[in-house]
């Protein structure tokens, strides 16, 4: 055997990150029968892009992960089930922006304050859910086949008689820009069309409403597999040193791979497992590793997009929309999805002037009938991050009240995500950019290092990669980081057992 390990109880494991991935690959090997399991957390907390906190009440808001995706195949359904963790209750159907959905519950108002007739946003949100359905289930026409998404949407609703109409074309950008929610892109004009439908939608409705303890509690039932001292927080990693062992040189260097963190502390190991973001491999992909990654492995950390998006929690001491309003949409003249808009904003700093108008809206909040959720996502979130919150709290404000022209009341609570500049996560999840192989560098990320031996054709697994990024169908997703968890710590555990 390749390694001086004899087999998984004396085998040597450290775990980069405890989000899904990591969780999923140390629950899975030390049920395998791995003793030696350490997982290496940069923050003082677990759970990654997974964030569930009670800022305003007992009840939780999600500042990261929202949504189960589909039922059907999905192993985070299916624990949430069996575990008793959904809300089946009405607050169940409360869909907080759910991808590419427009309730007849949402409000869409212009900027001058009139509403958007009912008739026309039904029309031209089904036309924009039957177009994407086609990227997504690889129906192009052989014309669109090499755009971005973006100018495939434009040319396919510019054959719409919708699209002759101002507001047909106003809420068609709003369409697209709450696309860039799901896509967490900073525009769909640089979104691959073609490539999207390698990205598997799963079967069944979606869930946003976990139970009283949110995604949170579906991570908990993965750490009760972990001993909590195999688990160290606030531990960021600055380098891992791998390929130390050379085969049949255990007496001198018996551990193949040494992960070394910031405060100096050093771990040998027979595996690593990283399950870092991609946005994290973006920015220390060229110094975390020693000697450096393969050409092939930093061309994908490169090439792949990841992008932000954030919330921004408004609480208010009482609602003061419609009981029957789940959402206020802002449909603008001049939307930054705009074909033209984003032409004109493509160079320079201007757009920085209107950062708000990639707000999709202010959704209701699961849990909090006082509470709003703004979305927006991409350079403008960034940009937002860097602002402080009584400018992004004025802002909003400002909004509400000329969108919808009711007399919206003082904020007592906010709360604003920035995963952009988090220094532990860079952004929020994965996408695939115009002119790029997806799969290809999907695959290029999840390969295992060292690569195979050429002269015995096997793998030493010193270095293996998981997280969404990594998985070719479910890259963005919480389940996806979940399997790529599991299928690198079944790797580790096949390979003990040849």
């Amino acid at each position: 055997m390749s390694t001086c390990a004899a087999g998984p109880t004396d085998a040597k494991v450290v775990i980069i990150g405890s989000g899904f991935a990591g969780l999923a690959a140390a629950s899975t090997l030390v049920k395998g029968g791995f003793k030696n399991v350490l997982v290496l957390e940069a923050k003082d907390r677990i759970g990654g892009r997974v964030n569930t906190v009670k800022p305003f009440t007992e009840n939780i808001i999600e500042v990261g992960a929202n949504w189960i995706h589909g039922q059907t195949g999905n192993p985070l359904y299916k624990l949430a089930k069996e575990k008793n963790l959904l809300s089946e209750g009405p607050c169940a159907s409360n869909n907080m922006c759910q991808p590419r959905s427009v309730s007849s519950r949402d409000y869409f108002f212009k900027e001058d304050g009139k509403p958007v007739p009912n008739k026309i946003v039904d029309q031209v949100s089904s036309l924009f859910t039957k177009l994407t359905d086609k990227a997504f289930d690889d129906q192009l026409e052989p014309k669109y086949q090499d755009l971005t998404m973006g100018a495939y949407l434009d040319d396919a609703f510019g054959a719409s008689p919708l699209a002759a109409t101002e507001d047909g074309r106003q809420v068609f950008e709003w369409c697209k820009r709450n696309e860039c929610t799901d896509e967490a892109s900073s525009s769909l004009y640089e979104v691959s069309a073609s490539q999207i439908s390698n990205y598997i939608a799963l079967e069944g409705d979606f869930y946003n409403t976990l139970g009283p303890g949110g995604y949170r509690a579906i991570l908990d039932v993965l750490l009760k597999d972990v001993p909590s001292e195999n688990i160290k927080r606030s531990a960021p990693v600055k380098t891992i040193r791998w390929d130390l062992a050379k085969e049949g040189h255990c007496e001198d260097q018996r551990y193949p791979v040494q992960v070394i963190c910031e405060n100096g502390q050093s771990f040998q190991a027979d595996h690593v497992i990283v399950t870092v973001s991609l946005g994290v491999l973006k920015e220390k992909g060229t110094t975390l590793f020693e000697p450096a990654l393969p050409a092939n492995k930093l061309s994908a950390i490169k090439n792949l997009g990841f992008g932000t998006v954030d919330k921004i929690f408004l609480y208010f001491e009482k609602s003061f929309w419609p009981a029957d309003c789940e959402g206020v949409q802002m449909v603008w003249k001049g939307g930054p999805e705009d074909k033209d808009v984003y032409k004109s904003l493509s160079q320079g700093d201007a757009w920085k002037a209107t950062w708000f108008k990639k707000i999709t809206g202010f959704d209701t909040v699961a849990r909090h009938p006082t509470a709003l959720c703004g979305w927006i996502t991409g350079r403008e979130a960034l940009y937002m991050e860097k602002l402080q919150d009584s400018e992004i709290r004025d802002t909003c404000l400002r909004l509400l009240k000329s969108f919808t022209g009711w007399s919206v009341p003082a904020v007592s609570k906010m709360l604003i995500s920035r995963w952009g500049t988090d220094s532990h996560v860079r952004g929020s999840y994965s996408f695939v950019p115009d002119d790029v192989d997806g799969v290809a560098a999907q695959k290029a990320l999840a390969a295992p290092l060292p690569p195979k031996d050429k002269s015995t054709g096997k793998r030493l697994l010193q270095v293996l990669f998981a997280g969404e990024a990594t998985h070719v169908n479910f890259y963005t997703t919480t389940h996806g980081a979940y399997l790529t968890g599991v299928r690198e710590a079944e790797r580790l555990i096949s390979f003990y057992k040849k």
